[in-house]
């Protein structure tokens, strides 16, 4: 049996969501799997749609996700060897031209064109609905079709994975195969993946690339964790999987048969599992990064009470900006000026500054000025974050320190 070769074979007119890098992912781990090759081919044959930034995204999402390839190929490049075998269909009298173009004969005693897809079993189309096709444009560019076959075969690729979408066109495919006289690779055809309504999943929904994903604040190990569950099932129950762990486990056979549907909250579930998996440090590093315009000493300790918190990288700036920034507004404060008045006083008049000595004072000033311990904290919570939601308050004060709080805590009462 040949070695395992898988490739993703994208067309750059547009950049890849996360239903093509799914694909994408999938051959990547068969290949891995088996110790074999996984292959990047550019699909840029549509000359008026493609762009090199488009190239770049392709290669940025895949860079992105440690889905490294071992070769790489632009079709574009390539035009000698597809004229080359288009010859080869000449002869054989496979082709004919019409208005500059070469369209493939569809010529076959059998009533049915079929292959064993191995997710869907025995797939079959009858001969009368597979129409003459363009095998090169009149450009002088092949169709997918075309191009797809003979790059398929001269880099023995083994496995064809792509999505469901394609099966219509494998007949042609199969037929260009037996024209040439090689042997098909297996197909692999993957459901889509749909949204809450079951219906194509929609850019609202969660049809995004991976790009934007990062963007926003997902972690690369979530993604590739999250997208292997979305049509491939584990054995066990596990559910976190590193990429290594996922390439040991991967087998087609696991493949379902079913659209998966996304989920973000599932995503945002996995997300935060793979931050809270970050060491301190690592947490830290992914924080500077993600926020270049933050402090990195302010981060040092910041970081520390946000981790357990967090959805996703996007999230910290929601809770902790505070550390960083003046707040521009403040949430209503349940308490009058007078109880906020004490506690600043009795804050101004202690010299050491940490998390108990803090809540010591809150708890003090509560009893003395007879109001609500919680609404305390959430006045002054409020006013020195301008935020509802934060880390631990005493935990916080301390951080922003003695000095910061009580200036905040003095400039609101100025105004009051």
């Amino acid at each position: 049996m040949s070695k395992v070769c898988t490739r993703y074979a994208p067309s750059p007119t547009g950049i890849p969501h996360i239903g093509n890098i799914r694909t994408a992912l999938f051959s990547y781990l068969l290949a891995k799997n088996q110790n074999g090759k996984f292959i990047l081919r550019i699909e840029d044959t549509d000359q008026k749609r493609s762009t090199h930034e488009h190239i770049a995204k392709i290669e940025q999402s895949l860079k992105s996700l440690s889905l490294d390839w071992d070769e790489k190929y632009l079709q574009s490049e390539r035009l000698d060897i597809y004229n080359k075998h288009l010859k080869v269909l000449i002869k054989k009298e496979a082709v004919y031209k019409d208005q500059g173009a070469w369209y493939f004969k569809i010529q076959t005693k059998d009533n049915r064109i079929g292959w064993q897809d191995l997710v869907h079993d025995n797939v079959s189309f009858p001969v009368k609905v597979i129409e003459d096709f363009v095998a090169v444009k009149s450009d002088g560019f092949p169709t997918y079709h075309f191009a797809s076959v003979v790059d398929d075969h001269l880099m023995n690729v083994t496995h064809v994975m792509r999505g469901d979408e394609w099966i219509s066109s494998t007949p042609k495919h199969v037929l260009l195969y037996r024209a040439f006289g090689w042997h098909p690779p297996q197909f692999v055809h993957l459901p889509p993946i749909l949204g809450q309504n079951h219906k194509k999943l929609s850019k609202r929904e969660g049809a995004k690339s991976v790009v934007e994903y990062l963007e926003e604040g997902y972690l690369p190990e979530a993604l590739i964790n999250f997208l292997a569950l979305l049509g491939w099932s584990p054995k066990g129950n596990q559910e976190i999987f590193s990429l290594d762990e996922l390439t040991r486990g991967f087998s087609l056979d696991r493949i379902n048969k079913n659209s998966p549907i996304f989920s973000i909250e599932k995503l945002n579930w996995m997300n935060g599992k793979w931050i809270r998996r970050l060491n301190k440090e690592e947490y830290q590093n992914v924080i500077n990064k993600y926020y270049p315009d933050y402090d990195p000493k302010i981060t040092s300790v910041a970081s520390g009470i946000t981790q357990d918190r967090v959805t996703s990288l996007g999230d910290y700036s929601k809770i902790a900006d505070f550390f960083y920034n003046q707040p521009q507004t403040i949430p209503t404060v349940p308490l009058s000026k007078e109880p906020i008045v004490d506690l600043l006083d009795r804050f101004k008049s202690i010299k050491k500054w940490d998390t108990q000595t803090i809540k010591d004072i809150i708890d003090e000033s509560s009893k003395v000025q007879k109001v609500d311990r919680v609404e305390l904290i959430t006045s002054v919570r409020n006013i020195v974050s301008g935020k509802t939601v934060t880390p631990p308050l005493y935990e916080s004060l301390e951080i922003l320190g003695k000095e910061e709080t009580v200036r905040r805590l003095n400039a609101y009462l100025q105004k009051k």
